[in-house]
């Protein structure tokens, strides 16, 4: 009679020199989520410098966003084919490339064109990345560490981003915001030659390119439609839109089954863990996005701090995903994922819960507190469903998995700010206009509490004051109201995942 070897005492031969690997896998990852964030600081240098119209500023911001997230999917079943490695290290020596072009820029066309190529080149890193460590991490409880690391440095260069581009901009021109990205390139790319071992599917089959066409007409389509909608209202332009995007992505899906070899095996989504762990991705996104995103425009428009004082006030939501990021494989092994992902999702409901009772004069000590707890949440959940997604997978699929997470990052994000802002926006623009405020900077002042500072400025006196408190109360009104639907999705979600999740875990299944 032979006797199992209990699961804890298995064996795994353990990649050499594969901590050392992560490292350079973790500079990809900053180096993405860093160039997301820097542009933002950069952006009234390059209105100077090249005086793009009001659309051609939206698309250098956007341009970037839209190519990754129609890329991701394609990318994740290109790297599973030709090799992770090597897409990413050609990805890497092409971000590098067309950092310079970027830089360099004499036209608003010309880095638009860069904008969207630096895309292509960001989409086949982070794909790659997580595939990379689903493959060299073969041991459960390093692979759920290693994941860990990975989801932090996302976190960890979304904060670093203004900060570094705050320090470029003082001492140099808006182009050397993308020149940083030379000397980091470089360095991935040799070290990355020498420590990464190559991965990819066995028997891939061929590259299907018409799938490739429709998921980045699909995603860029749905995405436009939905930043569109939100930044100007629904118009016949955000409905070609739309039904473009969704038409493609229902074609996409339909292609897939059909496939002997598909970009994405669309049979994943069967699996309860599987589809479980990217709708709360997605939908925790989504809360998030939106919280960090008008608190930035809370601290500055509304508590008159200046953008870094903003950026630093926001920072404890950046530390508390940084470190649960790295507990989360602890508190898995020591209780259950559903615990720690239903955790992580209610207490960032929770966040948004304490921010119900926002105003215009709410102290520090509450935004502390809620940014903190939001932050710690995402890092618990973030971290545990991304290492569900990837190891309830075979290693052969990995790219393509990974792709399907981040693209639900992508389009939480979008969805955040869209659904979030709409809503925000809609309670704004009720306030009433203050006695003896003339009819022009009553417009001006209900487009947007931008506006609304620019036209009390130029107004001043008595007029210019009430306008301004107006707006400020109205647009924390908007807030609050904004965070108690965030607060009920984000705990109902909670609630979903403790259900769902119910005897799924983490790292072990594919093993």
């Amino acid at each position: 009679m032979t006797t199992a070897t209990p699961p804890a005492l298995v064996r795994h031969d353990r990649t050499p020199g594969r901590w050392a690997a992560l490292g350079v896998l973790v500079l990809a990852v900053l180096l993405v989520a860093v160039d997301a964030t820097v542009l933002g600081l950069a952006t009234p240098f390059i209105s100077e410098d090249l005086k793009p119209s009001g659309a051609q500023l939206l698309w250098i911001g956007d341009v970037y966003s839209f190519v990754i997230a129609g890329l991701l999917v394609s990318m994740g079943g290109l790297g599973d084919r030709i090799g992770r490695k090597r897409l990413l290290l050609g990805g890497a020596a092409a971000f590098g490339a067309v950092s310079v072009l970027n830089a360099y820029a004499t036209s608003p066309e010309l880095l638009i064109a860069a904008r969207a190529l630096m895309g292509v080149a960001g989409a086949t890193l982070m794909p790659s990345t997580l595939a990379l460590i689903r493959n060299i991490f073969t041991d459960a409880r390093e692979r759920s560490m290693a994941i860990g690391i990975w989801a932090s440095s996302v976190s960890a260069g979304a904060a670093v981003g203004p900060l570094v581009g705050g320090l470029l901009l003082e001492h140099f021109w808006w182009g050397s915001v993308f020149l940083i990205n030379l000397p980091v390139m470089a360095v991935l790319v040799v070290a990355g030659a020498r420590l990464l071992p190559e991965s990819k599917n066995p028997s891939p089959g061929p590259f299907d390119l018409p799938s490739a066409a429709l998921s980045l007409v699909g995603m860029i389509g749905t995405v436009y439609a939905i930043k569109e909608a939100a930044a100007h209202g629904v118009s016949a332009r955000v409905g070609a839109a739309a039904v473009l995007g969704v038409a493609a992505l229902v074609w996409f899906v339909r292609r897939q089954r059909t496939l002997d070899s598909p970009l994405i095996d669309v049979r994943l989504f069967r699996n309860r863990g599987f589809s479980t762990a990217v709708a709360a991705d997605l939908l925790a996104v989504l809360g998030l996005a939106g919280l960090v995103f008008f608190l930035s425009q809370f601290f500055q428009l509304v508590q008159g701090r200046s953008p870094l004082e903003a950026g630093l006030a926001e920072l404890p939501a950046t530390i508390g995903s940084i470190v649960t990021g790295l507990l989360a494989a602890l508190a898995v092994r020591r209780t259950s994922v559903r615990t720690v992902v239903a955790g992580g999702l209610a207490a960032m409901g929770l966040a948004l819960a304490l921010l119900a009772g926002l105003h215009a004069g709410t102290g520090y000590s509450l935004l502390f507190a809620a940014l903190l707890l939001a932050g710690a949440g995402a890092g618990f959940a973030f971290a545990t469903t991304s290492d569900m997604i990837v190891s309830l997978v075979p290693k052969e699929q990995a790219g393509a998995a990974s792709a399907v997470s981040e693209t639900a990052y992508e389009l939480g994000a979008a969805l955040g700010i869209a659904l979030l802002g709409s809503i925000t926006t809609g309670v704004y623009r009720g306030f009433a206009t203050p006695h003896g405020v003339p009819s022009g900077a009553a417009a001006a002042a209900h487009d947007s509490i931008g506006g609304a500072a620019q036209a009390a400025a130029a107004l001043g006196g008595p007029e210019g004051h009430a306008l301004l408190a107006a707006a400020r109360d109205a647009f924390a009104e908007g807030l609050r109201f904004t965070a108690g639907i965030g607060a009920a999705v984000l705990l109902a979600t909670a609630i979903a995942a403790w259900v769902l999740l119910k005897g799924q875990r983490s790292g072990t299944a594919a093993d």
